[in-house]
């Protein structure tokens, strides 16, 4: 059974830096593309990053390159996005998730296969 865990939001000044983490569980993130989207109430979910098996590849939505950076710990089977200069705009909450294909990385939902519960994370001006 996958298992997807995520951690480290909070609320923080415009300006900051916060590292979340998805522990998972049930599925070796070494072999498997992760992704990050992050949600804000009455929207549809939106495509943060992404990194493929054995990180080969790396894909940032515009907003957020330049600023975020997927990483993961094989070791501790988990998947981070540390995320800096932090803006009111990334206030949502933020999924991680297992893409169905290992390589080719898609910013479609449709393409994840199984979904942490999110956490929540609010960036004040």
């Amino acid at each position: 059974q996958v298992q997807l865990v995520e951690s480290g939001g909070g609320s923080i000044q415009a300006g900051a830096s916060l590292r979340l983490s998805c522990a998972a569980s049930g599925v070796t993130v070494s072999r498997n593309a992760m992704g990050w989207f992050r949600q804000v109430p009455g929207k549809e979910r939106e495509f943060v990053a992404a990194v493929s098996s054995h990180d080969r590849y790396t894909i940032y939505a515009d907003s957020v390159r330049g600023r975020f950076l997927i990483s993961r710990d094989n070791a501790a089977n988990t998947v981070y996005l540390q995320m800096n200069s932090l803006e009111p705009e990334d206030t949502a909450i933020y999924y991680c998730a297992v893409q169905r294909d290992p390589v080719i990385l898609s910013k479609s939902a449709s393409r994840y296969d199984y979904w942490g519960q999110g956490t929540q994370v609010t960036v004040s001006s």
